[in-house]
């Protein structure tokens, strides 16, 4: 199958690609530059020049291909709607390309759009007041190719998608533990994180281009929730600070702009997705994964 790939050189698209090749599909990847070229070239696929915000760059892209991936967006958390709202503008272009035809669209969408507080499955509709719902639109733009006669499905991805290359969330919490010298994790800690290794995450992409039904909902989730204080203690352990609580009033000053996500409880299962897909997670876990020193050395 040829496949195109939106993020095709970011830290979950590139595990994609690579996913992907490995199983001997055809890849071309979406790329605004040179470098990123260069760099699809190096793994073996072809780039395609475009950009997130170029829907004629999208459409052509999509038309041309067997199914799309796509895993782009704009990780721009100080203007977050505005990065949403370009992912939504993205997703209606790919849906609108192959409308009709039958083939598969996955699209990324995020656990943090579910209600906070308790285990989400994939069965959950978006709640609008969570944490991520700028994101909603985009996940219900991609249920509608699915009425449009396009094999569309949703991939949510969680709070940590870890390994080696990771540029996001938990190593956030290590560049503020090594500034403030102190592994902070927000109240009693108790509030957790769904978490899922960088190529669990890839192969359930694969696996939903290739055989998830239309209208589809999946969790890339193989831990339904890691405490905030295990990931703290974690992260503190190895850099040898101490991990200690940071009290609500101070959570602002301390965490910056990842405070509302390091203080959700973010929880989810994947049992629907792993008997739906046959997807069983063999990574390691995310403490595991922190242990290993991959983060704290990289």
């Amino acid at each position: 199958m040829r496949v195109f790939v939106t993020g095709a050189t970011g830290f979950v698209g590139s595990a994609v690609v690579r996913e992907l090749l490995d199983a001997g599909h055809e890849v071309v990847g979406l790329a605004r530059s040179a470098a990123a070229e260069a760099s699809l070239a190096a793994a073996g696929a072809r780039a395609h020049p475009g950009a997130l915000d170029d829907p004629v760059s999208l459409r052509d892209g999509a038309k041309a291909a067997d199914g799309v991936i796509h895993t782009a967006f704009v990780h721009d958390f100080s203007d977050y709607s505005g990065a949403a709202h370009t992912d939504l503008r993205a997703v209606e272009t790919l849906g609108a390309a192959l409308a009709g035809s039958g083939r598969p669209l996955v699209v990324t969408s995020a656990i943090a759009v579910l209600t906070a507080g308790r285990i989400g499955t994939e069965d959950d509709a978006p709640d609008p007041t969570a944490l991520s719902a700028p994101r909603i639109p985009s996940e219900r733009a991609a249920l509608a190719a699915a009425e449009n006669g396009v094999r569309a499905s949703v991939v949510r991805l969680p709070p940590s998608v870890h390994g080696a290359g990771d540029r996001a969330f938990v190593p956030t919490l290590i560049g503020i533990a090594r500034a403030t010298g102190v592994s902070g994790y927000p109240g009693d800690g108790s509030n957790r994180w769904a978490a899922v290794h960088r190529w669990d995450a890839a192969r359930l992409y694969r696996l939903a281009l290739e055989s998830a039904p239309a209208g589809s909902r999946l969790h890339a989730v193989a831990e339904e929730g890691v405490p905030l204080r295990e990931i703290a203690e974690a992260v503190g352990g190895r850099l040898g600070l101490p991990a200690l609580p940071v009290a609500a009033e101070e959570a602002e000053g301390h965490f910056g702009w990842l405070t509302p996500f390091v203080s959700a409880d973010t929880a989810a299962s994947a049992a629907l997705t792993a008997r739906r897909l046959g997807w069983r997670p063999e990574g390691p876990g995310l403490v595991a994964d922190l242990a290993v020193g991959g983060y704290v050395n990289g």
